[in-house]
């Protein structure tokens, strides 16, 4: 393992699997979904030891500390001694809830739903909101 002192942010959030590949984090800092003490970062914005991030992956928004900057891909076991998550146990809340509410999953095959349907879908969302 290579020693770094600094490391491109895009670089960084894809050693570490926050996102799949780099091309996607260079996106993500480009949308403005990434930042570094409250200010947008492009994807060549270095990070070093102990600054701390934020990415945005709606609904949630996960905080993170860089313990130490890597450049390669580690894997997903390692991950914990280059990263600290200080996400909030709320914003994990909405991460699980948007996983397994399951009201937008359809049958492959039934196509689009109907207008009825989609009244239906509408009307449970509505209620499962107010919870």
């Amino acid at each position: 393992m290579t020693t770094f002192e600094t490391i491109r942010i895009d670089k960084y959030l894809w050693a570490v699997r926050i996102f799949k590949t780099r091309s996607i984090a260079s996106d993500e800092c480009r949308k403005g979904r990434v930042l570094i003490n409250n200010f947008q970062v492009k994807p060549s914005h270095t990070v070093s030891a102990n600054d701390i991030f934020t990415v945005r992956k709606p609904p949630v928004t996960h905080t993170f500390q860089v313990i130490f900057p890597i450049e390669n891909r580690v894997s997903a076991k390692l991950v914990h001694e280059f990263l600290r998550d200080l996400t909030p146990d709320e914003e994990k809340v909405k991460g699980t809830l948007a996983r397994t509410t399951g009201f937008g999953i359809r049958p492959r095959g039934v196509g689009r739903p109907t207008k009825k349907e989609r009244r239906s879908i509408d009307r449970l969302n509505e209620s499962a909101s107010e919870f």
